[in-house]
């Protein structure tokens, strides 16, 4: 699988853990395998669920100061902000002795801001929806990729 399929399913992966009705993504056709891979398995709104899960158990004392930098920042520099607390959430959790792997530390620490920004300021959706698929896919992908996909990842 390219990784610009991979980028292209994150898209639709984080556009499914914003959406209150994700049921309108099972049918998407409009990504195509450039690869011999069996991409027809491929549902961002599973994956999303299974995301979801990891972002769930967040402490919200964590976030909550993280969010006021992301809050605070110009629309051009949300991107920025959302990165800085995904890596500074990502190093309290290695504090606290986490052992799993980098990639999966910042999959979880930006999916656990982005389900809070959902929920407690719903006027920045969009600018985070943004930021999260940029920095998973600058991030994340590469390792996504080399695991064989999002459904091996999510397993």
């Amino acid at each position: 699988m390219a990784p610009r399929d991979i980028q292209e399913q994150t898209a639709l992966i984080i556009r499914c853990l914003f959406d209150d009705s994700p049921a309108s993504f099972r049918n998407m056709s409009d990504i195509e395998s450039d690869g011999t891979g069996d991409d027809d398995d491929f549902d961002p709104v599973i994956i999303a669920e299974q995301l979801r899960h990891l972002g769930d158990d967040f402490d919200e004392r964590v976030i909550q100061p993280l969010i006021k930098d992301v809050q605070k920042a110009a629309a051009n520099q949300v991107e920025t902000a959302f990165s800085n607390s995904v890596h500074s959430l990502c190093e309290t959790w290695v504090a606290r002795g986490a052992d799993v792997a980098p990639e999966m530390r910042m999959l979880r620490a930006s999916i656990s801001l982005g389900l809070y920004v959902k929920s407690n300021y719903p006027e920045m959706i969009g600018a985070i929806q943004g930021a999260m698929t940029s920095f998973i896919n600058n991030n994340v992908t590469p390792w996504v990729d080399k695991e064989g996909g999002w459904d091996n990842v999510t397993e």
